[in-house]
């Protein structure tokens, strides 16, 4: 049995792609957590030293091989802090956080280059603007998602994707052109839809339309290098994600879990860039949101 179980655990994440969709999207919601399949190893380890199973110590090489192969790159040390560096913070605020001035100063001591900030209210929006007024001289807003920065933005615009079904005043992502000191990039922000766990299985058909056309608009993007920046409601593992994660690079070291605040398991907020190297994301302390902050290195080529 503990022999079946590690063989079990090691299949499933080598061939995490071949378990199917059709069942209740039983494929993204393994991916979802697939980091944590890691985890069972650890009782299994325990078990087959207490009745000195040789073969079952044997097949747990499997799953301590496929996870080291896909995880194992993000425990390495980050780079070095290179000349053509970004420093970028992506943040979903919560439309329920009671200090956004507090939230926004948190972000401004990371001394990023960007910052973009996701499910901006109203009656909170004069509160971030002031707050990042002083550091982050240009900013833009779209619907309910916003990108500060350091260097000036052009070019500002929309971007649809609303999935469909969706009321017309649902606006969840924005493109600008951000001039920085080392060439021009194409930032986008997007906040695509929510993921729910329920007894049939994963409900994400909204947030996978969203995350193809979001695809589709940065596949169009003439610009050569390009920033996402956002709460994408899936890890870069997921296949939902895959019309992203396909066409753009992901970070290379940090886990950077960042959902939910109070216990993170997932990193759902995610910074990916096209003709650029995200070297590094880690977390930041805890604001008034249920989730973490993320700061990422990115490097223009």
């Amino acid at each position: 049995m503990l022999t079946a179980c590690a063989v079990l655990t090691g299949l499933l994440l080598a061939f995490h792609r071949a378990v199917p969709n059709s069942l209740g999207r039983a494929g993204s919601l393994l991916e979802a957590f697939l980091p944590w399949l890691g985890a069972v190893v650890v009782p299994l380890l325990g078990l087959a030293l207490l009745r000195r199973s040789a073969v079952a110590l044997l097949a747990l090489l499997l799953p301590v091989a496929a996870w080291t192969y896909l995880f194992g790159g993000l425990l390495l040390p980050a780079p070095q802090p290179g000349a053509r560096e970004l420093v970028v913070v992506q943040h979903n605020v919560s439309d329920q956080n009671a200090d956004p001035t507090g939230t926004a100063r948190a972000l401004a001591d990371v001394e990023p280059d960007l910052v973009a900030l996701e499910e901006l209210v109203p009656g909170a929006l004069p509160a971030y603007e002031k707050a990042l007024g002083e550091d982050f001289p240009y900013h833009a807003v779209r619907g309910t998602v916003g990108l500060w920065s350091r260097h000036p933005l052009g070019a500002v615009r929309t971007v649809d994707i609303r999935p469909r079904g969706i009321a017309e005043d649902w606006s969840r992502g924005l493109r600008t052109l951000v001039r920085t000191p080392h060439g021009d990039v194409a930032a986008y922000v997007a906040h695509l839809p929510s993921v729910r766990v329920r007894a049939s299985g994963l409900a994400s058909a909204r947030r996978d339309e969203s995350a193809g056309l979001l695809g589709a608009a940065i596949a169009a993007e003439p610009q050569r290098t390009v920033i996402l920046l956002g709460d994408l409601n899936g890890t870069v593992d997921d296949r939902g994600l895959a019309p992203l994660t396909s066409r753009m690079n992901v970070a290379e070291r940090g886990f950077a879990f960042s959902f939910p605040a109070g216990l993170p398991l997932a990193r759902i907020d995610q910074v990916m860039a096209r003709s650029a190297t995200v070297g590094h994301i880690r977390t930041l302390p805890a604001t008034g949101s249920d989730h973490l902050p993320v700061a990422a290195r990115v490097t223009l080529r």
